[in-house]
């Protein structure tokens, strides 16, 4: 990766900042940032309409093609959206389930999917089931192989959640629901660059996944990887005029076939070019050499005394969660931000299935990527430890 990329930026007193919230949304390179800027001072200085036939070749052709390559998939089953969630809710809701229908999930759902599927449950009557875990935290892949059946029409696999480091066998669990009548989504959010992922080994009929986490890419860029025949089995309640044509007062035809038909025409200019941007850097460097880093933060949180890892199963990624039973995450947090050290707190209920059952509201979560250093680990290990204990002396 070129070096100049990989700095990260400045905290509020001019220190470098060391940037361990990448889970939550990365840094965005110079290149990212540039392409941003030099489509909004186009858009100011010739039209947005005029900037947008500007960059009709990235917008149609190329930003599409780029993320096909990135997950291993034909550009025509790729969609664009604002976010991750819309791009769930784009396709989830509009499947066509009925009362003898069941939906797995896994403890490690997203909330905001779980809502998207309770009410898809309200509304047909199908039946939720959740896929249930060994005692070490990983998925019970034996317990999967036994009970699926053509009863099972819809499974969803969170790859890596948001709430802890897990990373989930999607390839094996496709291997188990090929045989089977069922689609197969998966939430790549948190695993797109920042793990290999592709959609022909994993088997899947459906990915979604975000652009600002480790793609490091702009927020509000989200996409999904939609099968043709998740497509063609959706119930959909509308199409955009970049896919369809009213042909009388009466009808409309649709004009494309591909995924797009589930997006909408009017995006952001700028935030697809600085997605494609993002793109761009992470196709030419190599984003996954890392995981060393890996390691040494989970083994720098799992070192400081008195702290509790958040960290079930067998394979982990570059997420560490952890809790201290005597002082807040937000308290942690804070005394990590004055020593500019971004780490987040995350909430129980974004994960609600796998944090209610292990009484965890609040936590603090730590994440590395491809810019961050051994040095900024070993920094951070300090600075904890010092957290932890003014907090147990105050």
């Amino acid at each position: 990766m070129h070096s100049e990329e990989r700095r990260n930026g400045m905290d509020g007193t001019g220190r470098r900042l060391i940037h361990l919230n990448t889970a939550g949304a990365g840094l965005m390179p110079q290149t990212v940032r540039a392409a941003m800027t030099a489509c909004i001072e186009r858009e100011a200085a010739t039209g947005c309409y005029e900037t947008e036939e500007f960059f009709d070749d990235v917008l149609q052709r190329e930003v599409y093609q780029r993320l096909a390559r990135v997950v291993g998939a034909p550009a025509e089953d790729v969609a664009l959206f604002d976010s991750a969630t819309r791009a769930w809710c784009a396709v989830v809701p509009r499947l066509g389930l009925g009362p003898s229908d069941t939906v797995w999930v896994t403890p490690y759902e997203y909330a905001g999917n779980l809502i998207s599927l309770f009410a898809l449950r309200d509304r047909t009557g199908c039946r939720i089931e959740v896929v249930p875990t060994l005692p070490g935290g990983d998925l019970d892949l034996d317990w999967m192989a036994a009970n699926i059946s053509d009863q099972v029409a819809f499974v969803s696999v969170t790859h890596i959640p948001s709430g802890c480091g897990i990373v989930n066998p999607v390839e094996e669990i496709g291997r188990i629901l090929a045989p089977y009548r069922c689609f197969y989504a998966v939430d790549a959010c948190q695993s797109i660059g920042q793990v290999p992922v592709d959609v022909a080994r994993i088997g899947c009929q459906l990915l979604t996944g975000a652009g600002r986490k480790f793609l490091r890419g702009p927020r509000g860029t989200g996409f999904a990887y939609v099968a043709p025949e998740l497509r063609q089995a959706l119930a959909t309640d509308f199409h955009d005029l970049h896919v369809a044509h009213v042909d009388s007062a009466t009808g409309y035809r649709v004009t494309d076939t591909s995924a797009r038909v589930l997006e909408l025409a009017e995006r952001t200019t700028a935030a697809v070019a600085g997605l494609n941007a993002a793109l761009t850097l992470h196709e030419s460097g190599t984003p996954f050499d890392h995981k060393e880093l890996f390691q040494a933060l989970r083994a720098t949180v799992a070192g400081t005394p008195g702290v509790e890892l958040i960290a079930p199963g067998e394979v982990q990624s570059g997420i560490v969660s952890f809790r201290h039973p005597g002082l807040p995450a937000d308290r942690i947090r804070r005394a990590l931000g004055e020593q500019g050290i971004n780490v987040w707190k995350i909430v129980g209920n974004h994960t609600p299935l796998y944090m209610a059952q292990h009484g965890v509201d609040t936590a603090v979560r730590a994440s590395v990527h491809y810019y961050n250093t051994l040095e900024e680990i070993d920094a951070f290990g300090r600075a904890l430890r010092e957290a932890v204990a003014a907090g147990a002396r105050s």
